[in-house]
């Protein structure tokens, strides 16, 4: 039998306070300026949440649903959109908001289809970022925690639709 007990890894109290940290710089680097936050779905809606409310500077919010995973607990690097924005990027400011840069493939993805829409400015920002396991330089210009290879859940990331309301960043041992 496998354990698939989720077990602590970042609190609450850490993402929330490098969320304010995020945010400060986001704000610091776009004052005078106006952004589009573009959610990656599903996994990076309560951390979009979290961070747009703590942005200042004024902003819009459109949403992108990508999926590289299914049910797996690694990228299969084939990355599907299942829903596209729904306003021009076009001389705006962008900033993609990501769960987990794993691999990079998905975010290299959703970076090349955005700058083909002629954005003034394309930057990213991601919870967590898996460097030992990046394929591709992405170039996250925002990130929240470097973690190790563990398959993590939690504050909207699931695995297998579930443990997407834990408030914690946890690991699952021997997912599979």
């Amino acid at each position: 039998m496998t354990n698939t007990e989720p077990k602590l890894l970042i609190p609450e109290s850490r993402i929330r306070a490098r969320i304010e940290e995020i945010a400060q710089e986001i704000n610091h680097d776009y004052q005078g300026k106006e952004i589009v936050a573009v959610c990656v779905l599903k996994g990076s809606f309560i951390f979009f949440s979290d961070l747009i409310r703590a942005i200042d500077v004024p902003l819009s919010c459109e949403f992108l649903g990508v999926s590289s995973y299914g049910n797996r607990t690694v990228s299969s690097g084939e990355v599907k959109i299942t829903l596209d924005l729904n306003e021009p990027l076009e001389n705006k400011h962008v900033i993609i908001i990501e769960d987990i840069v794993d691999s990079g493939l998905t975010l290299s993805f959703i970076q090349n289809m955005l700058k083909a829409r002629r954005p003034a400015s394309l930057k990213s920002c991601a919870l967590l970022l898996k460097s030992e396991n990046l394929q591709i330089d992405v170039g996250v210009d925002y990130p929240g925690f470097k973690i190790g290879k563990e398959f993590v859940v939690g504050y909207g990331i699931d695995y297998a639709g579930k443990h997407r309301g834990l408030p914690d960043i946890c690991h699952i041992e021997n997912a599979h």
